[in-house]
């Protein structure tokens, strides 16, 4: 939307005389928040100029957040804010739509009103009819062949002229109804309610020309970081897309803006919570009977005359959440989208691109067969350097689309990444007839083995990479004891640090296969029960 700023140029030579003029004051940049947006409009100062006013605003921004700044000749004094009631949407897009449907709603109308008229004329020539075909005294129905047929030719095209006539009206509203609904399915996604507006007055003193900026914070506004990934077996590369998801429910659109995505919140509190005194207190036994007291007082619960406290109905701004995410960063961070944006105040989230780079990357195929018996392909890149926030993202491989993942690099040194399942890696497991009984004389103990043997095939028309992934059991109390056995034995023994967890890296060539032999003997004490063991 762009509104008009009137300005007032007291010209030094005739002190008494003031010249209002009208300058465009569009928004020129955003900063969005996380559930909130600061706008900036821009208007150019020419000497002398006293006052500028900026017209037109939504009533609904924080008129605590405004700002005015202007350059090193201009000095901003007094800022003066001021309401006035609308009838009409201050969207244009929205009161646009409002008027539309009016519109169509007194077509409807009209339609309406031609069809009771023809109402009234079937009505009339039912009656007139039914009292033709009954004759009363002194009166009888025409003699003459010719008269009656022509008066029963005339009420029967009058009535077929009338019944056609509601039939066609009657389409007509249908379709005009159709009309009337998508619009406001429409208006329904682009509804601010905003119709009040707001003008804000800045008082100033310019010496030269300058340009005078006026900023604001405005709610239902925000954005949400995306990704795109993409991997390149071929040449080994990860593609990484920077995006995010920006919307907006303010009540006036953007177009062209210069648009700045912040992590910064400012709705929440600036400050954190201090911590106070802990103070312990302590009271003696009470007596027996001021106990049993306190105790039915407990059970009672509040008086029965007590009132509830009343629930405070949402309004229509609470029923849009705009995108938002949570920072767990130490600092804020800034983006800064390349291009201006354009987005309109219906609510609907808009993909903007904010950066791209190629990373080296290491891809293989991972398997955990006791999970599942597919293999996915994962890659692996180094981290770059900047801020990485959790967000959605969407895979590609290879050119094509794999689905989509919540990717939360958090403070992770390499960038990991799982790119759908492949087929051509067949994966078996076979069990090792196990053992179970008891030993030791005095001390009985139970025995269970758990033995299986993985098989890998490798049906690509090249090698491929595999990382196999193991959880071991591990012994959780001093009364269990856990004998494990590998052929061959694990390249990784705590993979990613996760205790009992190992894992084989192997390259298989061209329909190569390859055996992984896995041996557990878990004792235990013969009256207990293990957790976890099945």
């Amino acid at each position: 939307m762009r509104l008009k700023a009137t300005v007032a140029l007291l010209f030094p030579a005739t002190l008494s005389t003031c010249v209002l003029a009208e300058v465009a004051t569009p928004i020129a940049a955003v900063v969005l928040h996380p559930g909130s947006a600061t706008v900036v409009r821009t208007a150019q100062v020419a000497p002398g100029m006293t006052q500028v006013v900026f017209s037109g605003l939504p009533a609904r921004f924080d008129a605590q957040t405004l700002r005015a700044e202007a350059g090193p000749h201009v000095r901003v004094g007094q800022i003066v804010t001021q309401d006035a009631a609308g009838a009409a949407a201050l969207n244009p897009a929205e009161a646009e739509l409002d008027a539309r449907i009016l519109a169509l709603q007194d077509q409807q109308a009209a339609l309406d009103a031609e069809i009771a008229a023809a109402e009234l004329v079937k009505r009339y020539l039912q009656r007139f009819s039914s009292e033709a075909g009954v004759p009363t005294e002194g009166q009888g129905l025409p003699t003459d062949a010719k008269t009656l047929t022509g008066m029963v030719d005339a009420i029967g095209q009058g009535a077929s002229a009338a019944l056609a006539k509601i039939q066609g009206l009657t389409v007509q509203k249908r379709e005009l109804a159709k009309q009337i609904d998508v619009l406001q399915r429409d208006l329904g996604q682009l509804r601010s309610g905003i119709r009040d507006s707001r003008s804000v007055t800045v008082m100033l003193s310019a010496a030269r020309a300058g340009e005078l900026k006026l900023s604001y914070q405005v709610a239902n506004a925000g954005w949400k970081p995306a990704y795109r990934a993409a991997l390149d077996t071929q040449a080994a590369t990860l593609d990484l897309e920077r995006l995010a998801s920006v919307a907006q429910r303010t009540g006036e659109d953007w177009h062209n803006v210069e648009l700045t995505l912040s992590t910064t919140q400012p709705r929440l509190s600036p400050a954190g919570p201090e911590p106070q005194p802990w103070v312990l207190t302590w009271q003696p036994p009470m007596p027996a009977q001021m106990s049993a007291m306190e105790s039915k007082a407990r059970t009672l619960g509040p008086l029965a005359g007590a009132a509830a406290p009343a629930s405070i109905a949402p309004s229509d701004e609470a029923d849009y959440q705009p995108p938002t995410f949570v920072n767990h960063g130490a600092f804020a961070s800034e983006f800064v989208v390349p291009t201006p944006v354009s987005l309109p105040a219906d609510g609907r989230e808009v993909s903007v691109s904010l950066a791209r780079q190629t990373l080296p990357a290491k891809h293989h195929l991972r398997i955990a067969p006791r999970l599942e018996k597919v293999a996915v392909v994962t890659a692996e890149a180094e981290r770059p350097e900047g801020v990485w926030l959790p967000g959605d993202t969407q895979l590609f491989r290879d050119g094509s689309y794999v689905g989509s993942a919540y990717w939360s690099p958090a403070s992770a040194e390499r960038f990991v990444f799982s790119f759908g399942r492949d087929d051509q890696l067949r994966v078996a497991v076979d069990q090792v007839e196990g053992q179970a009984g008891t030993t030791g004389v005095f001390d009985k103990r139970r025995e269970q083995r758990v033995a299986e043997v993985f098989t890998l095939t490798n049906t690509h028309k090249s090698p491929v990479a595999v990382l196999l992934l193991e959880s071991s059991p591990v012994s959780g109390s001093e009364e269990i004891t856990v004998r494990a056995a590998f052929d061959p034995a694990p390249t990784i023994q705590a993979w990613q640090q996760r205790r009992g967890v190992v894992a084989w890296e192997k390259t298989l060539a061209a329909g190569e296969s390859a055996k992984f032999g896995v041996d557990y003997t878990i004792a235990y004490p013969l009256d207990g029960f293990v957790g976890g063991l099945e």
